[in-house]
């Protein structure tokens, strides 16, 4: 009642399949107005969220799937297995874009579906980051998904639908007072209308405790006040109903089957006066509360050793290991170690499934009742890492700080401090990070060298000169950094964590590729060679590989890398936008952006801001290049607002870099230039170390065009005495240097810049020369010689979908003589969305539907969707004819 206007709306999404979050107050509505929108639809997955059940990994997922667990034999053999495992019903290792992907083709095979989700604010952690990846994978499935949550409670991931129940109006108030079996009156009813504000389960509970006046005085919040009524009305109640409920509240959703063994029947005469007074409900066999309130205020409402005896019951009647160890631990006010025990076994899974939140959970309260200090502190050690997957920096501080107070353990207090320090240098507080990270490298010798990795990591962030004189120092200072005498490079082994001399090779080469890095080029082949199988040795060794411009290097070892991975947590990795600039420079633009938004969805919900930016600004490159000029300012200016520049000048130049792009497709030069001479300080500095050497070739472009030549050639030749810049590096200089040259004295450097084979790894870079040298041949009358260098850039710019770029290149190309002409395929292929690239380049090489959802983390039937898009843009009307499609590309 009324509730019309949001029935309406939700009606509306049950029709166009959408996301929708119901936001309210308890007690306004959002479980009715579910039940409406269940009541409406056809087949209906639901789960409730509970609190007891919010430190249970998946707890949520299985509830949800339970009535379906007989269709996942339907899935593709690699899905089945990862969402088997994670509910519990087999081993396996953890794949979380597998589960989610497992997820996302069940609802689509059983669309059209409604998925309702009530108080979410209480579902764990794992379960809502599979619901939020399948959130955002809905567009062209018949699935709509409502979420009920409390007001307060923040749920990232799902979008910005969100409906917000306010107050019931006056007149609505009034209706659903008259609805009530004895209406109050008078005095009695002004003072509920007042009292409710407008909350609907305040007016009915007001209007059935207070008939006569009486009831909850005093200014207590609406929530507080209907738990002091419904505990009121259980001191009438017999003691063998308030046994009951109490067994029934001690209970979490997934447990109720395993407290109806300890309870009467649904038609015992014990549950009567519980149904009478409003507090359960009968649903077929099974009792349930009316309401959360309720459940809390019978909980609360009991002493604790009533609490305890109830929780002893359950653990005694549950054969679930994980929820006997909660139900345990909840009846414990002591150290016990064999319920710390069970509780850290319950981590050990949660952490095998992916429930990293839950895991984290389960350790600290196995410390908390751990009768030994030494494994208190290492429990709390063993949860601050577990954790950092959280993205919960407050919690991983929280923790570190327990570890100190109980242990003098320097070890456990540095693997407590790097924890945190992993975790801040994915926010924006890089300062703080490093000096962090940089005081356990310097009193924690055990971990110096993982401390130094991380800290390197800040280093590249930031782009702080001292804070690459301070790792130096610390590495000059440790045992462990330094390689062993005689050997080289080639000795290290680099693995996911990187150790011992190889760690070396990763702080020397993010903290300062120009300098000592550099050195470690040769190695790399032979590091990647023996790294072989091991994903997070890939992983790791591709960034290397990256920041020291071996691009292709680094494109063919993330893609071996991803084809081997497990996913080992739900937050990018330090430099894991890393994978996404690689592609770009390859020009993968597609795939770029892809990986852009997994991380900018995965940063997002956990509120790490830093990563965030990192991919808002590659995206916004991305955009720049093929002329979306309004799009590429949006995604930068989000990247600046994300960050300081100050504490991330990568981020800065990166964004400017996407800016002056930007500009360039637009033609105006001007900003193009003052946003590529923000690469630089005033006097002719790097702003950073690494990102800023990649826009001397545009700043000298661009300054040519404004009559800028001597300051841009300034910066050009500072740039260049740089001792170890790489071929990349060396090529834009030299593009910079024929631009910035007079006409006659050109040649030779654009010569230069197109001399080395291993430019062909930089496409677009390449590119660019080549149309910038056939535009000073044309000029000087070499047109034959122009000819094929304009043409080798339009193709080129055509494949990669730089429009700005291809458009300057045809015009050389009518004044060199040649009307360019081009199938219209490929450059309707480039205007497909990065996700559809993907899609028609696996559909091409014959794989099916549900083949390309396994590995593109799709549904079939979007893929399907996707497909009969695409077919007329590209001209085609058969599957049969992608082939073509792509080999005239």
């Amino acid at each position: 009642m009324g509730r019309e206007n949001e029935i309406a709306e939700i009606l509306r999404r049950l029709d166009s399949g959408r996301v929708l979050v119901l936001a309210g107050d308890p007690g306004a509505g959002k479980s009715a107005l579910l039940d409406v929108a269940a009541g409406r639809a056809g087949r209906v997955l639901r789960v409730v969220g509970s609190e007891s059940e919010a430190c249970l990994g998946f707890a949520g997922l299985h509830q949800l799937l339970r009535p379906v667990l007989g269709e996942l034999d339907g899935l593709p053999p690699r899905q089945r297995s990862a969402l088997r495992a994670v509910l519990g019903l087999d081993d396996g290792a953890l794949d979380g874009m597998l589960v989610g992907s497992a997820v996302l083709t069940l609802v689509s095979d059983l669309a059209p579906l409604l998925i309702v989700v009530d108080d979410a604010q209480w579902i764990d952690r794992a379960s809502l980051d599979v619901l939020s990846f399948v959130a955002r994978r809905l567009d062209a499935e018949p699935v709509t998904l409502l979420l009920g949550v409390r007001s307060a409670a923040p749920l990232p991931g799902f979008g910005d639908e969100r409906l917000e129940l306010g107050p019931l109006s006056d007149e609505a108030a009034n209706r659903l007072l008259d609805r009530q079996p004895t209406p109050p009156t008078g005095r009695s009813r002004v003072r509920i209308l007042q009292e409710a504000a407008g909350n609907p389960l305040a007016l009915i509970e007001l209007a059935r405790a207070t008939p006569n006046g009486g009831g909850v005085e005093g200014p207590l919040p609406v929530t507080e006040r209907l738990e002091r009524i419904y505990a009121d009305q259980l001191q009438f109640l017999p003691e063998a109903t308030r046994r009951s409920l109490l067994l029934l509240a001690a209970a979490d959703t997934t447990d109720v089957r395993t407290a109806s063994k300890g309870l009467p029947e649904a038609d015992d005469k014990a549950w009567t006066p519980a149904e009478q007074a409003g507090l359960v409900r009968q649903d077929g066999a099974r009792i349930t509360f009316r309401h959360p309130l309720v459940r809390s205020a019978v909980y609360h409402a009991a002493s604790f050793d009533e609490r305890r005896q109830a929780h002893l019951a359950l653990a005694r009647l549950s054969e679930e290991p994980d929820r006997r160890a909660w139900h345990l631990a909840a009846a414990t006010i002591r150290p016990d170690a064999e319920v710390s025990d069970a509780l850290r076994q319950t981590a050990g899974r949660a952490r095998r499934r992916g429930g990293y939140a839950a895991a984290a959970a389960a350790l600290e309260r196995a410390a908390e009742l751990s009768p030994h200090p030494a494994d208190r502190a290492g429990l709390l050690a063993e949860a601050a890492a577990t954790a950092v997957f959280t993205g919960q920096l407050g919690w991983v501080e929280r923790l570190a700080a327990e570890v100190a107070r109980h242990s003098d353990d320097p070890a456990l207090i540095g693997d407590a401090c790097l924890a945190t320090g992993r975790l801040m240098a994915l926010r924006s507080n890089h300062a703080a990070a490093f000096a962090l990270l940089t005081r356990v490298a310097d009193e924690h010798p055990s971990r110096a060298m993982d401390a130094l990795a991380a800290a390197a990591v800040v280093r590249y962030y930031s782009g702080e000169e001292s804070q690459r004189q301070r790792i130096e120092r610390l590495l000059s200072a440790s045992p462990d950094g330094a390689l062993p005498d005689g050997a080289s490079p080639d000795d290290a082994q680099p693995d996911s964590g990187l150790p011992d001399s190889g760690l070396r090779v990763w702080v020397e080469a993010v903290s300062d590729p120009h300098g000592a890095g550099a050195r470690f080029v040769p190695a790399l082949p032979g590091l990647i060679a023996e790294a072989a199988g091991d994903p997070g040795r890939l992983t790791a060794l591709a960034i290397v590989a990256w920041i020291l411009d071996q691009t292709a290097l680094a494109a063919r070892t993330f893609d071996e890398a991803y084809d081997r991975w497990q996913a080992d947590g739900a937050l990018p990795a330090g430099l894991g936008s890393a994978v996404g600039w690689a592609y770009l420079e390859q020009g993968r633009w597609a795939e770029a952006r892809t990986v852009a938004a997994e991380i900018a969805a995965t940063a997002t919900t956990a509120g790490l801001d830093h990563a965030e930016a990192c991919v808002h600004a590659l995206d916004a490159t991305v955009l720049a290049l093929r002329g979306d000029a309004d799009g590429a300012r949006h995604g930068a200016e989000r990247a600046l607002a994300l960050v300081d520049p100050l504490e991330s000048r990568s981020i800065a130049v990166s964004a400017r870099r996407a800016l002056g792009f930007a500009a360039v497709a637009e033609g105006d030069y001007e900003a193009a230039y003052a946003q590529f001479r923000a690469a630089f300080t005033d006097d002719g500095e790097p702003v950073h170390y690494h990102v800023s050497y990649t826009v001397l070739a545009e700043l000298a472009a661009a300054a040519v065009r404004r009559g800028r030549r001597e300051e841009a050639a300034h910066l050009l030749e500072r740039a260049a005495s740089r001792p170890g810049l790489s071929v990349r590096i060396r090529a834009l200089l030299d593009r910079g240097r024929a631009l910035l040259a007079e006409p006659d004295r050109a040649e030779p450097y654009f010569l230069a810049a197109l001399a080395d084979d291993a430019g062909e790894q930089w496409p677009f870079e390449r590119a660019q020369t080549r149309l910038d040298y056939g535009e000073w041949l044309r000029r000087r009358r070499r047109i034959a010689e122009a000819r094929p260098l304009l043409t080798a850039a339009l193709e080129t710019f055509r494949r990669l979908g730089a429009r700005p770029w291809a458009g300057r290149a045809e015009a050389e190309l009518r004044a060199a003589g040649i009307e360019a002409t081009g199938a219209v395929a490929p450059t309707a292929l480039t205007e497909l969305s990065p996700q559809q690239q993907q899609i028609v380049r696996l559909a091409a090489r014959g794989l099916t539907n549900r083949e390309i959802g396994d590995k593109l983390y799709l549904s079939p039937r979007t893929v399907g969707s996707h497909l009969y898009r695409v077919f007329p843009k590209l001209g085609i009307t058969a599957r049969s004819q992608l082939r073509d499609v792509l080999e005239s590309t």
